[in-house]
């Protein structure tokens, strides 16, 4: 999509986050027993009594459609300061999951669903959550880089324009546009 990530590496990224969010479902159930299976279901994400699953995947896609988008503009846009990439991407997955948790559990990653879910044997709506973070995900790929990606970084305010001083070309720790 955007061309940030070789396909070649989608396979074993896609892998490892499932491993990763079943050896994490392992993890919860033997730390707290069969209790944990059978009442919280390893933390896998289930609807909200009486909500549906066509609201599940609208706000499923919404909330992962915030989250990528915000991982794409800062951690992989080089006309982003590095520093920003961290508590950009941790604000944006917490705003996400108080839009969505308390409606749909608020997976936001379609292996961070299917871990649990395999884990404890809790299929219901995971289709939903599988297909919706697939668009919401891909949705948020195709607009950055129809619509933001090719846009010129902003000039500084304090910055040259004619030297082409770009707002991502200051130091966040410094305040300064000179390299450390």
């Amino acid at each position: 999509m955007t061309r940030k990530f070789p396909w070649r590496y989608v396979p074993a990224y896609l892998g490892f986050q499932l491993l990763g969010a079943i050896l994490g479902a392992g993890a919860t159930w033997a730390t707290f027993g069969s209790v944990i299976r059978s009442k919280a279901h390893l933390g896998a994400t289930l609807p909200s009594a009486g909500v549906g699953d066509l609201r599940v995947f609208v706000v499923e896609a919404l909330i992962t459609f915030l989250l990528v988008f915000v991982v794409i503009a800062v951690a992989t846009d080089k006309r982003v300061p590095a520093a920003l990439a961290a508590p950009s991407i941790g604000f944006a997955l917490i705003a996400a999951v108080l839009i969505g948790g308390g409606i749909t559990g608020g997976a936001v990653n379609p292996d961070r669903a299917l871990g649990p879910a395999i884990m404890s044997g809790t299929f219901t709506s995971l289709w939903v959550y599988v297909l919706a973070e697939i668009v919401g995900g891909i949705a948020a790929a195709v607009l950055y880089a129809s619509v933001v990606g090719g846009a010129a970084a902003p000039v500084m305010e304090d910055g040259d324009p004619e030297a082409g001083k770009s707002a991502g070309d200051r130091s966040l720790a410094t305040g300064s546009d000179d390299s450390p």
